[in-house]
């Protein structure tokens, strides 16, 4: 397996807005651990061009499309500061040409005051470690055509990152029962996905604890001042140039994007 080949291929698609082939078809790809290498080399790429990691994000943490993938544990990238869509007032704005065949999901993000490192992270030390909480979009952007992902495809391809907003951070979010939290996502006008808190392995703060964990496993760690998008909190829905989005969570400030042409 060519690391470095399989990462350029990948950069590449995202700089020429190019999807490829699956990389599990093209170079035989079927070990997530070499996955991962492919993700940390492409990463590095964008990494040495000048931008920086700013935090991280989990996906699969549903039971259904853990199922769809034939996989019994998340995956995660990386959040990259060039990714982040600034929001002001509770709205953003999306530069949908240099996105490929993008979908937007609903998240809760979490900031962090301290370290996490793992092995042995738990929930309670994701709660001692967690500054703020606030209402995410994520938008996820396949670099592989047509979505034909398995799952070393979408780890190799930074967890199918594209994009990421995020709302009004809550710094009272003791007060708030996160599994509890009601999520509607409305696509222009019309709500297209419904969810709360506990879709993401019945706790957000389970699926950070877990990504501290595998990241240990990895050699790295969560750091201070990262941003860490915790899972999705109801389907993914297909987003293209002029389309509105509304997040709405119970007990958050809401998010909206415009996708600019």
């Amino acid at each position: 397996m060519d690391i470095e080949r399989a990462a350029a291929m990948l950069d590449r698609a995202w700089r020429e807005r190019e999807p490829i082939d699956p990389l599990s078809e093209a170079f035989g790809l079927d070990d997530v651990n070499v996955a991962y290498q492919v993700q940390k080399a492409w990463m590095g790429r964008l990494v040495a061009g000048g931008d920086r990691i700013v935090g991280r994000k989990i996906g699969l943490t549903s039971r259904a499309m853990q199922e769809q993938l034939g996989v019994s544990e998340p995956d995660y990238g990386a959040l990259l500061a060039s990714w982040h869509i600034p929001v002001e007032d509770g709205r953003g704005e999306v530069d949908a040409g240099r996105l490929i065949q993008p979908r937007v999901e609903g998240e809760i993000a979490f900031l962090l005051s301290r370290p996490l490192e793992g092995p042995g992270v738990s929930v309670l030390d994701v709660f001692r470690a967690t500054e703020a909480i606030a209402a995410s979009v994520e938008i996820i952007d396949s670099r592989i055509r047509d979505w034909k992902i398995r799952l070393v495809d979408t780890v190799a391809d930074n967890a199918s990152a594209g994009g990421f907003a995020v709302g009004t951070w809550n710094r009272n979010w003791r007060d708030l029962d996160m599994t509890q939290l009601g999520m509607v996502m409305y696509v222009d006008g019309t709500p297209a996905a419904i969810g709360a808190g506990a879709a993401a392995l019945g706790h957000p703060a389970r699926c950070v604890a877990w990504l501290a964990n595998k990241l240990g496993t990895m050699g790295d760690r969560l750091e201070a001042g990262d941003v860490v998008l915790s899972g999705s909190l109801g389907p993914a829905v297909p987003v293209r140039p002029g389309s509105s989005v509304r997040l709405e969570l119970t007990g958050l400030d809401p998010v909206s994007l415009v996708f600019r042409g």
